[in-house]
Parts: structure tokens; sequence; C-alpha cells
């Protein structure tokens, strides 16, 4: 959970250049001062994922509703891509995909193994 949310965070560098960001995800770039605003919205939108996974393996209170709204923001982003943006698969988006799948399956396996998560 922790290495996750370390790997989420790196989406806050499309803070600082919206443009490397679009570029190395889906191999284009976008123009104008909305598609900077955009962008820069999303990467803080997913770093601020990553904050609340690394919160949420330090803080165990928090745990399985940080996994269960990081995931959740992950399956969603893996849909779109899949139903919306194969083109890009090739691109840095693809390694995204593959990693956020990953986590998705590791984040279902502890909540359903989680011993907090069974009923009393």
């Amino acid at each position: 959970m922790l290495l996750s949310g370390v790997l989420t965070c790196t989406m806050f560098l499309g803070l600082i250049s919206p443009q490397f960001q679009m570029m190395s995800n889906f191999g284009t770039s976008m123009e104008g001062h909305l598609a900077e605003m955009i962008v820069r919205s999303w990467s803080s939108l997913i770093g601020l994922m990553g904050i609340m996974l690394i919160y949420g393996a330090l803080v165990p209170t928090v745990r399985q509703y940080s996994l269960v709204i990081a995931g959740t923001s992950k399956i969603l982003f893996v849909l779109l891509v899949l139903l919306y943006g194969q083109s890009y698969l090739e691109f840095g988006i693809g390694t995204a995909i593959i990693a956020d799948s990953f986590m998705i399956i590791l984040f279902a396996v502890y909540l359903i193994c989680s011993p907090s998560s069974k009923p009393a």
C-alpha cells in the first residue's frame, strides 16, 4: 500500500509540467490554458489519492476507507482508458493500466481477507 501510494504520488509531476505529463502518458499534448488547468487538476487529484494510500498504510483505522476510495478511482481510470483510450496504450498509460490493475487486485484481496472486514 505504501509503495502504491508513492507511485501514485508521482502524478504530482503534472502540476509542474502538464505538457510533459501528457507526452509521457499519452504521446500527445494539449494546447491552451484550459488544457493545462485540466491536466494539473487531474494530476493533483491522482496525487492526492497517493497521499491517501500512504496515510492509510500508516494509520490502520483509515486503511479500508483509503483502499476502497483509491481502488474505485483506479478501477474507473482503467475502465475509461480501456473503453475510450485504447490507442494510447502503447505509451506510458499502458504501463499505468498494468500497474493500477495489479494494485486493484491487491487492494481487493486485502479487503476480502482482512479480519476487520468480516461480520461479527
